[in-house]
Order: structure tokens, then sequence, then C-alpha cells
């Protein structure tokens, strides 16, 4: 590992950047570096900017791994290389902003009713029935299933915050199940030698396997299933706060911008029905 490579990783730490925004941040410094075959240090900013050029037209990235490039090389400039003067004239570009396509309830019950493997249902059954982030299954741990008080500990979340959610009756009963197969002391879902939670890749290729074989087309990975547990709660009833504490959120903007406010939308009759029975007169 080179000095500069230590010396970022060190200045992401201490400013609490989430480990998945430090590998990303050091994936696009690595890119810099190959695309020139050179140390960013020896780097101008000219040669940055055309480095940005190049990943938006020739590699036609997405709007958001544009933009976290330049955030990644913006930091890699003002703060390890302390060159805070550093510009870039390509400005960061808004993300288009696209509602996800929520799962029904039959959707979700395909998905698990159609994993054979029991670990699989029980790991995408766990994200769905407690809303979590993928990275929070990952690194659930046995003894986070408390299940005296019908409860999930959810430790060092987003944020770097813990809290509790939903423990299903039905879920606790899975899990029992899968734990009798595959008895842990540690990690819940642990990788094949024990050492470490299992990673973000393959329980993402466990959720799109599972959707093929359930026949469900909607776009979107895992993340879905936590969509889908937020707008499945609202439209149940369950007020917008409790849904944000459940989710680990600290505004409820946040919870209602995430939420898109499906359920309402669903249950709002169209004015076009309020002119139903003046219509039904000709």
């Amino acid at each position: 590992m080179s000095p500069l490579r230590k010396q970022m990783q060190a200045d992401m730490v201490l400013r609490g950047l989430a480990a998945r925004t430090q590998e990303a941040y050091i994936a696009a410094v690595a890119g810099l570096a190959g695309y020139y075959n050179r140390s960013p240090e020896q780097l101008s900013q000219e040669d940055v900017q055309q480095y940005l050029l190049h990943l938006i037209e020739e590699h036609k990235l997405s709007w958001s791994t544009t933009n976290q490039a330049a955030c990644a090389l913006r930091f890699l400039f003002h703060i390890t290389l302390k060159q805070p003067a550093a510009e870039f004239t390509i400005p960061n570009r808004k993300a288009p902003a696209r509602l996800p396509e929520i799962l029904s309830r039959d959707e979700v019950h395909r998905i698990l009713d159609g994993c054979s493997n029991l670990r699989h249902r029980a790991l995408l059954m766990t994200t769905y029935a407690a809303g979590l982030r993928v990275t929070e299954t990952c690194r659930l741990k046995v003894g986070d299933i408390d299940s005296e008080r019908m409860m999930l500990r959810v430790a060092n979340g987003k944020g770097g915050k813990d809290r509790y959610t939903l423990l299903s009756p039905l879920l606790l009963d899975t899990l029992r199940q899968y734990w009798r197969t595959r008895p842990s002391q540690d990690w819940l879902f642990p990788r094949t030698d024990g050492s470490q939670p299992i990673g973000i890749s393959q329980v993402q290729k466990m959720y799109y396997a599972a959707k093929r074989r359930a026949g469900v087309t909607k776009a979107g990975g895992i993340h879905g299933l936590r969509h889908a547990f937020a707008t499945h709660l609202l439209e149940a009833g369950v007020d917008i706060h409790t849904i944000g504490r459940l989710m680990g959120h600290d505004k409820i903007t946040t919870t209602a911008r995430y939420l898109h406010l499906q359920g309402q939308v669903a249950r709002t009759d169209s004015p076009l029905d309020l002119l139903s029975s003046l219509l039904s007169k000709r």
C-alpha cells in the first residue's frame, strides 16, 4: 500500500466516512492513477478535469457514479494533498429523481417462497421483515436477536447509530430453523469460514436469483425489500414517524421523501371519481 493511500485512508477515518464510501473513494483515486499511469501527486487540476470528462463522455457513467468520483478526487486534493484551492470546472451533476418500483405484497411473498435454500430465505426475510439496509443485514449478529422483547437490534447503522426494529414471530421461527442447521456464536449470516460476515455482492446475487425464480421483473436490487417494508407499513396504517424510527431516519422529511407517499397516493381518489355521479346522469 502506497504512503498516499495510507494517508488518504487515515484522513477518511478521522472524518468519519463510512466504510463503503472509503472503498468507493479509493477506487476512484485508483482509476485516476491508472488512467495516467502516474501517482495523483504528479497530476494537475487540468489532468483531473480531463479524467472526469473521460468518465462522462467515454465511460458513460451514471450521474451518481460521476458525482462520487468527483467528490473522491476533491477529497484527495483538498484534504490529503492539502490543495484547498484546487477546483474542477466540471460540476457535480444532479441525479434524475426517479421513483423506485415498489414490490407488492404478492411479489415479496413469491420472492421469499421461491427460496428453496433456508439460509437465503432467512436472509431475505430478515431484510424485508425488519426494513434493513443490505449492510445492516450482513453485519447482524446472533446476539442482536432479542426474542424476549421481540426486537431486532441494529448495531452501528448508517451514521454509526444503533436502533431497534421489528422482530416478527414468523421471522424468529425461520431464524431458529436456520440457526439449527448452521449454529454460530457470532455473525448471523457468516461467510463459509465463519470469520467474517457475508459479503454484500453475495447477498445481492441471492436476491436477484430469488427474484428471477419468482418471475418478478421490477427493477432494483435488494434495497427494494426495504422500500417494500416501509410502503407496506404505511399502507397498513402505521404512522410515518414510527416507520422513520424503525428505518433509522433522523428527520421525518427523509422518511416522507423515501416513501414517496406511495400509500397515500394509492388511497386517494382521483377528482374524476368525485364527478362520477354527475357523469352518470348524462
